[in-house]
């Protein structure tokens, strides 16, 4: 009998496998890195052992420090959680020879789907369809574009699309260094790219007594990065098309027996819009975006993993499903700057929802890892949380998550928050058109916009003006009854710079004086404003952080920016700069002091929270400064090196 779990594992992942773990009677251990000693994962366990270091390679990817601790707490089982080891078939061992038990699948299992050269090859004999690997050699130009994936791991790190041969041979290199680094695993293969493919996945569940379930189908196909974005159960292409349901349980069901499978699994699809699918690969462990599952199966996944893992049998019937269900990733990256991902503190979090739990009703699951005062470090993936709405329908779970998102209160780092709402109000993808390539064909740009613009945005500013003439007032050592700029008589506007944002207004005797037609002022305090806008009462509240000011309302949240009344000179840079966008180790220098580049050409490689950012020439010119080397560490904002256009150097 399981008693004690030690998750090998951090943030989200290590809270929801703690969730279930609570409501089984369970003992809970957790492991933490120096970075990770403030997490709420930390906290949330009933023990927790440090691992001395920060890098993943240092803690979370040691097995054997991993294993002393679960012994050290007393654990009797190790969860691995999904990432890290959750897919070494050597660390399932070693847990295993210590005595301990292993809450995944058996050993063979994971080793035989651990390569994604050889599981392809395993799934095509068992009658599996998949596509041909191809030879880095031989490829020619009519079989382009391809994808370039590494065969250890997943997540979108060590994935490469080619579309000219001439960097087939530089992609492959930056996919290996890139895949070592995730996942201590540098191979690679090649295959055939398809454009606009519908990521399709079967989620299954078996047990060591022969009970195999096929729990629904998950849809995944918009993806950043190769990275998934947005899953849904069940597929609206699935939905769609008659039998492919059934043609897909099937082959994830051979694929299951096929390698005496035990535990949760996924079963990954590639599909056409005409129900064809080809073989991805086996995630021998639970996926992130297990959520929709439970909450269309009402099933609570990771208690059935421990349960089976204990020897327990399934029953003889699998559930039915039910509804529909939505989840977005909620990362603290900008999508506007090509998904530059950030750290810092996470001021204020705030969304409303069930914490972990398996809705059996309409409403919003949250899944987090952080919470309000959590710093996002450069360690680790940049996920803040995974949001999932429950609904009856499609539509209505769509709406229902687009609406609590917007809602939610999120201040500190710039985050995907208004893409997603983007994405789920989309006609497209309300109408369940959705592939791989949903970014490009509907463009990033406008996806990225903001969700208030225009006057929502134009009011939303003007109340951060009012909030901070307040809070003036208020800690004005004189005057303090009188609002910050009023006049007796006629005078000048104030004035508030917010980035390319300017406010003008003024108060005086006669109340507030604005551009903006039909908007009076109701009360204006530090934290709240409320305006009367053509007879329609809006509420704004107001939060500062430093020069950080952050307005939330129904309009929409906004995020601006106070401009500093005096430039500090020090701060200054030459034109030309190229600033580290974040943190980070320099993988590989491109070119050298004194050489000519062009626009967008590569200078240097990052490499940040697992994955490889490339710094590029912001215009033709000549490299007049380079102040790195391979393999130093910068912060943001470093000047990495200065492209001067060539009439500067005269």
């Amino acid at each position: 009998m399981i008693t004690s779990v030690l998750v090998a594992n951090r943030g989200e992942i290590a809270r929801r496998v703690f969730a279930s773990c609570r409501s089984e009677g369970i003992d809970t251990v957790a492991v933490f890195s120096d970075a990770d000693a403030d997490s709420p994962h930390v906290r949330d366990a009933d023990a927790a052992v440090r691992l001395p270091g920060n890098a993943s390679s240092e803690t979370y990817l040691r097995g054997e420090l991993v294993i002393a601790a679960a012994v050290q707490a007393g654990a009797d089982a190790i969860h691995p959680g999904y990432g890290f080891l959750s897919e070494n078939a050597e660390f399932a061992q070693q847990v295993q020879n210590a005595g301990l038990t292993w809450i995944g699948p058996p050993t063979k299992a994971i080793e035989l789907m651990g390569s994604k050269v050889e599981s392809k090859k395993m799934m095509a004999d068992a009658g599996v369809p998949v596509l041909t690997q191809l030879d880095p050699e031989t490829i020619t130009e009519n079989e382009l574009p391809v994808l370039i994936k590494a065969s250890a791991g997943g997540g979108g790190r060590g994935m490469r699309i080619v579309r000219t041969l001439a960097d087939l041979n530089s992609e492959i290199e930056a996919a290996q260094r890139e895949s070592l680094s995730a996942f201590g695993d540098s191979t690679v293969f090649v295959e055939r790219y398809i454009e606009t493919g519908r990521h399709i996945e079967v989620q299954v569940m078996a047990d060591r007594h022969g009970t195999v379930w096929t729990v629904g189908e998950r849809e995944c196909s918009i993806q950043r990065r190769h990275q998934k974005v947005v899953e849904e159960a069940p597929s609206p292409l699935v939905e769609r098309i008659s039998g492919m349901r059934d043609r897909l349980f099937d082959a994830a069901r051979l694929a299951t027996e096929a390698i005496g499978y035990e535990g949760a699994g996924t079963v990954e699809f590639l599909a056409d819009e005409k129900g064809n699918f080809f073989f991805l690969e086996m995630n021998t462990r639970l996926q992130v975006e297990h959520p929709v599952t439970e909450c269309t199966t009402g099933l609570d996944l990771v208690a059935l993993q421990i349960h089976v893992a204990g020897g327990g049998a399934l029953p003889a019937e699998q559930p039915q499903t039910r509804g529909h269900s939505i989840e977005v990733r909620l990362y603290a990256e900008d999508p506007s700057q090509e998904w530059q991902p950030q750290s810092g503190t996470v001021h204020r979090f705030e969304i409303p929802g069930a914490q972990f739990e398996v809705l059996d009703k309409t409403g919003i699951r949250v899944d987090s890892g952080v919470e309000t005062g959590s710093v996002v470090g450069v360690h680790y993936d940049p996920m803040l949380a995974k949001v999932i709405s429950f609904a009856p329908t499609r539509e209505q779970a769509a709406n229902l998550l687009a609406k609590s998102l917007q809602k939610a209160t999120i201040h500190g780092l710039i985050t995907n928050r208004d893409l997603l709402v983007n994405i789920l109000r989309h006609p497209s993808f309300l109408a369940g058109d959705t592939d791989t390539a949903f970014f490009e064909t509907h463009g990033l740009a406008v996806l990225s916009q903001p969700i208030a613009q225009g006057r929502a945005l134009e009011l939303s500013a003007l109340a951060a003006a009012l909030s901070d003439a307040a809070a003036n007032r208020e800690s004005a050592k004189v005057n303090r009854g009188l609002p910050s700029g009023w006049r007796n008589l006629p005078s000048q506007p104030q004035r508030k710079q917010y980035g390319d944002v300017t406010v003008e207004y003024t108060l005086g005797r006669y109340g507030l004086t604005t551009d903006l037609d039909g908007v009076s002022l109701v009360v204006h305090t530090p934290e709240r404003v409320v305006l009367d806008d053509n007879k329609i009462r809006r509420t704004f509240v107001v939060s500062r952080y430093g020069s950080q000011v952050f307005v939330d309302s129904p309009l929409g949240p906004v995020r601006l920016e106070r401009a500093p009344r005096f430039t500090d000179p020090t701060e200054e840079v030459a034109a030309g700069s190229l600033l580290a966008p974040m943190p980070g180790s320099v993988v590989r220098v491109a070119v050298a002091l004194g050489d000519n580049v062009t626009a967008g050409q590569p200078i240097l490689w990052l490499e940040a929270m697992k994955m490889e950012h490339t710094v590029t020439a912001p215009a033709d010119g000549v490299l007049a400064e380079l102040n790195v080397v391979a393999g130093q560490q910068v912060e943001v904002g470093a000047v990495l090196a200065v492209v001067s256009h060539e009439g500067d150097q005269e």
